[in-house]
C-alpha cells in the first residue's frame, strides 16, 4: 500500500499509462476486423480483437493491466478520501 497520496498518485498514473500504451494493439487488431472482407477469416481476426482486449484487460506474462490500474485508483481514492 502506498504511504501518502503522491505515491498512490504516481502508481496509479503509472498503472494508468501501462494500459494506454497497448491500445494500439486493441485498435490494429480493430482495424483488422473493418478491414476485412468476405473472403477473410472474420472468426480469427475477432479472436485476434478478443485476445488484444483481454490482455490489455488482465495484463500479460509480466503486467497487470487494467486489474492493476484499479486496485490502483482503489488505493488512490482511498487515501484520498482519508
Amino acid at each position: 500500500m502506498a504511504k501518502s497520496l503522491e505515491d498512490a498518485r504516481k502508481k496509479l498514473d503509472d498503472e494508468y499509462g501501462q494500459v494506454r500504451r497497448h491500445f494500439d494493439d486493441i485498435h490494429k487488431a480493430l482495424d483488422a476486423v473493418e478491414q476485412a472482407g468476405p473472403e477473410d477469416e472474420l472468426e480469427r481476426l475477432l479472436g485476434e480483437l478478443e485476445d488484444a482486449v483481454k490482455k490489455v484487460r488482465t495484463g500479460g506474462l509480466v503486467g497487470h493491466g487494467a486489474n492493476g490500474h484499479t486496485r490502483a485508483r482503489k488505493e488512490y481514492l482511498q487515501i484520498k478520501q482519508g
